[in-house]
């Protein structure tokens, strides 16, 4: 179909479920009620958790399903989108695929419909920082961007109103990716370590699904990888199409790197010096590398004068290393997006001092290992609360050095005594963190609302 009208026309007559009312769903279950299509949502949970959005889609005319047999009797229906949160290996899932059902999800859907030129980012860590640089210099240099995915905003209602100029990011989870068999004009990986693995299984599965974000380009498409990351320099041999490389480690014959202070790009016209460090507001060398990689997305498209403009306005994203605020000589940052160890250990190389750090919560069956071994070096005193509080403890207490580092371990039953034990802990001149390693689904809704309560606790101080 060549767009969403004639896809949704074409569409009357066929039964549709809609598993999950979430954020990424629930705009798609408004646009196909308003096309006059029977709709079935189904969500695990029970309706006296979601009576008001029950209630306001029921009035739209969609019928539910919810509750613990929320999934039963999906092969009824002749189409299923899943939510990103549900993997399609689900055997209700593959009962009803193996049945005749169509099973997609509302990021397929938008593939197949969008107009426009598509940058993609994926990784396990830093794809929102980067989503949202690649977005600012495209504004900047005049573009009309929609930003969507993974980051928050499903983009499938707004694609009757874009135009072949405009142009797409999208952040893509393992989640998201995982049955997609389209990818991106512009592919970014920002680096690959174990995570997820409660919702994958293994790493090959996390890496199999990592990998369609480039799988299926064509020529005239690109991708970008992390060069210092094992892994991704390992899969960027596996790419069909261009491939641009970018390291903050080591300069390149070709691709974005590091020289006298400054990023650097070289390809087939030359080299040239795109953005002086000095200029980039944000904390970290983690963010360097986001920016390595978001300059690489964007070359052809936007001047490095627009590139170096963004640069020096752009503070961050919220839960990333935000700064909530000074009290009594000590700071206090929310860190709440760091959901695994290598975000967390990146975040501990931000700052040059040894930290109070905050951290614990869902355990997503990651191993804290090598977490372990950077506490003791950067670390003074650890506050430890959440499900995975034992398993963090006790990998520090394995670490070489732990005897002879001085470092304070605290264990405290919810994040509003980790923040009092925090302030009892600190003196002037110290950096106080939220960064736990971990997903916040044991205490929290996800990373956002954990760092909101954090500022509300760090805020009442």
């Amino acid at each position: 179909m060549s767009t969403i009208t004639e896809y949704l026309e074409s569409l009357h007559g066929y039964s549709i479920a809609v598993i999950g009312m979430g954020v990424s769903n629930t705009p798609l279950i408004r646009m196909f009620l308003r096309a006059g299509l029977k709709v079935t949502v189904c969500d695990k949970a029970p309706r006296e958790r979601v009576e008001e959005q029950a209630a306001e889609l029921e009035s739209l005319g969609a019928k539910l399903h919810l509750g613990p047999g929320y999934l039963d009797r999906l092969a009824r229906f002749d189409l299923i989108f899943r939510t990103p949160g549900l993997s399609p290996n689900t055997p209700e899932l593959r009962e009803a695929a193996e049945r005749g059902s169509i099973v997609t999800s509302e990021m397929e859907l938008f593939f197949q419909m969008c107009p426009c030129k598509i940058i993609g980012v994926t990784g396990s860590d830093g794809k929102t920082t980067t989503t949202t640089l690649i977005s600012e210099f495209l504004k900047e240099a005049g573009y009309n961007v929609y930003v969507g995915g993974n980051i928050g905003k499903p983009l499938l209602p707004d694609v009757a109103g874009m135009t072949p100029e405009d142009m797409v990011v999208v952040e893509l989870s393992s989640f998201q990716l995982m049955s997609m068999g389209q990818s991106p004009n512009v592919a970014v990986f920002t680096n690959l370590s174990p995570n997820h693995l409660d919702y994958h299984h293994t790493m090959e599965e996390y890496t199999a699904a990592k990998i369609n974000i480039f799988r299926y380009q064509e020529p005239g498409d690109r991708a970008i990888f992390n060069y210092d990351n094992d892994i991704t320099r390992a899969l960027s041999k596996q790419a069909p199409t261009a491939v641009m490389l970018f390291s903050r480690k080591q300069s390149l014959e070709e691709g974005v790197y590091l020289r006298d202070g400054a990023i650097w790009l070289t390809n087939e016209i030359g080299s040239r010096e795109v953005l002086p460090l000095a200029d980039i507001q944000i904390p970290g060398v983690h963010n360097i590398e986001n920016y390595m990689a978001a300059i690489a997305a964007v070359d052809g498209l936007v001047p490095d004068k627009k590139v170096r403009a963004v640069a020096q306005r752009f503070t961050g994203v919220e839960h990333r290393i935000e700064l909530v605020r000074e009290l009594d000589g000590v700071k206090y940052y929310n860190d709440s997006i760091g959901t695994s160890p290598t975000r967390t250990m990146a975040c501990l190389d931000s700052f040059n001092q040894k930290l109070i750090l905050i951290a614990g919560g869902y355990d997503k069956g990651v191993p804290f290992t090598q977490l372990g071994v950077e506490i003791i070096k950067k670390v003074k005193t650890l506050i430890l609360t959440g499900d995975t509080a034992p398993a963090i403890r006790k990998a520090v207490e394995e670490a070489e050095g732990y005897r002879d580092s001085g470092l304070k371990l605290i264990e405290t039953e919810d994040l509003s005594a980790a923040v009092a034990a925090a302030q009892g802990a600190a003196v002037a001149g110290d950096v106080v963190v939220l960064s736990p390693a971990c997903a916040a689904f044991d205490r929290f809704k996800n990373f956002m609302e954990r760092g909101r309560v954090f500022k509300e606790l760090v805020n009442a101080l």
